[in-house]
């Protein structure tokens, strides 16, 4: 379906042609007219289909009628991270183009120049506001900011959200907004608390969920069945004699993150880390080396495998196997973005290789099981049905091959000097 067959105003299809969008894609289909129509909505859907757009450009169409108190706050965006706040407000900026709605995005870890500029914003009455939930309960209880008028109250992944900790947070702020309005929420994933806190704050909401696409077909997709010992292993081996180019190792937990870090640093790989106990301001100082080349491996939580855009990672590597289907599918779809080619690489240990051929049969094919070096010694042999009884406490036998076989044979890097830690 192309945007001009939906009932969106000409303000709004001005900037989407400006910016040659004319497609749907299928989360926008379905979503945009529900909203248009001013119900509420919950919409199931993963990271990468399009979901900003489906709740920005009805909720500009209605703005761009007018009607709304000006000098007011009309709509406010729940987002769970700075980053993915900044991508909603470029986004934001961009759609809005030609038309006269005003946004401000308030977000934690700035300076006080950056504080007072969200509070001059809030005072003027933007129309919309794009905050993370700890900032905005900060400005609220400095006095700060008025919600009594909005409109539109709009929750991006909301499942991610609760998973950091901020249902108080969002029922605190619920609490000073009027009860006349649309809510909108969009989760990747539908768990019993996602239920819960829909039934709390939306009214006979329309359901539309998005069945989980597969991984784009460009991505590579490896595993090493393996030892948990010998993870650590297998990285030295991919990268013995080519250094690492922009790869993210994701990792279950930030007890893990840290442990694989220190791991990857005494072998004097270039490496950074990402996880919740960092404040802002170091999270920001991370990416933007990852992000500018000067750290070319992060180290990293799940907390990064939505909502960050960079468009050329080389590869994932998954040290241990994901929750779930939905996880594997955040995960891997931070390579081969943008027209690149990626590959993404997931370690499965004895005790996660049901949980990993869950995946496969999801993905509906087996995943090629690339060898574990000889010199790691012998691998547990692929039984993911007898791991799932738990009637298989170890096991042991080689992975099919005695040939060492290297990610990265034939790309040597010249300039190894470039990916090592220097001595100061």
């Amino acid at each position: 379906m192309k945007f001009s067959e939906l009932d969106l105003e000409e303000s709004v299809l001005d900037a989407l042609d400006a910016m040659n969008f004319h497609e749907c894609t299928p989360v926008q289909e379905h979503t945009i007219p529900v909203i248009l129509e001013g119900k509420d909505l919950i919409g199931v859907a993963q990271t990468g289909t399009g979901k900003t757009a489906a709740y920005l450009l009805p909720v500009l169409s209605h703005l761009s009628k007018g009607g709304y108190p000006e000098d007011a706050i009309n709509c406010v965006i729940m987002s769970p991270t700075r980053e993915l706040a900044q991508q909603i407000d470029q986004q934001m900026e961009g759609f809005s183009y030609f038309m006269p709605v005003s946004s401000v995005a308030i977000y934690g870890g700035n300076d006080g120049i950056r504080y007072e500029q969200e509070k001059k914003g809030l005072a003027l009455g933007t129309d919309v506001v794009i905050a993370t939930p700890g900032r905005l309960i900060s400005h609220i209880n400095l006095g700060n900011v008025d919600l009594s008028k909005v409109s539109f109250f709009i929750l991006d992944e909301a499942d991610r959200m609760l998973d950091m900790g901020f249902y108080d947070d969002i029922m605190q702020i619920v609490k000073y907004l009027p009860k006349e309005r649309q809510t909108i929420m969009f989760s990747a994933t539908m768990p019993a608390k996602i239920q819960q806190l829909a039934q709390t704050i939306l009214r006979d909401p329309v359901e539309v969920k998005l069945a989980v696409s597969k991984p784009a077909e460009k991505i590579i997709q490896t595993a090493y069945i393996c030892y948990e010992q010998q993870k650590i292993g297998i990285i030295q081996s991919l990268f013995k004699d080519n250094f690492p180019e922009r790869i993210i190792i994701f990792a279950s937990s930030k007890l893990k993150v840290k442990e694989v870090t220190k791991a990857l640093q005494r072998l004097h790989l270039n490496v950074g880390e990402m996880h919740s106990d960092l404040d802002q301001k170091q999270r920001d100082h991370i990416m933007h080396e990852f992000k500018n080349g000067r750290i070319n491996l992060l180290v990293a939580t799940d907390i990064v495998a939505r909502g960050i855009d960079i468009d050329d990672i080389r590869l994932i590597i998954n040290y241990d196997v994901p929750h779930d289907n939905e996880d594997y599918i955040h995960r891997i779809g931070r390579t081969a973005r943008a027209n690149h080619d990626g590959c993404a690489i997931t370690f499965v240990s004895e005790k996660e290789q049901h949980k990993f051929k869950l995946i496969e049969n999801f993905l509906e094919k087996d995943i090629y099981k690339i060898p574990v070096p000889e010199e790691l010694g012998e691998a547990p042999i692929y039984q993911p049905k007898l791991w799932k009884t738990g009637s298989l406490s170890s096991s042991s036998g080689t992975s099919g091959t005695k040939r060492r076989t290297s990610f990265f044979k034939g790309k040597r890097n010249s300039s190894k000097k470039d990916f090592r830690r220097e001595k100061s």
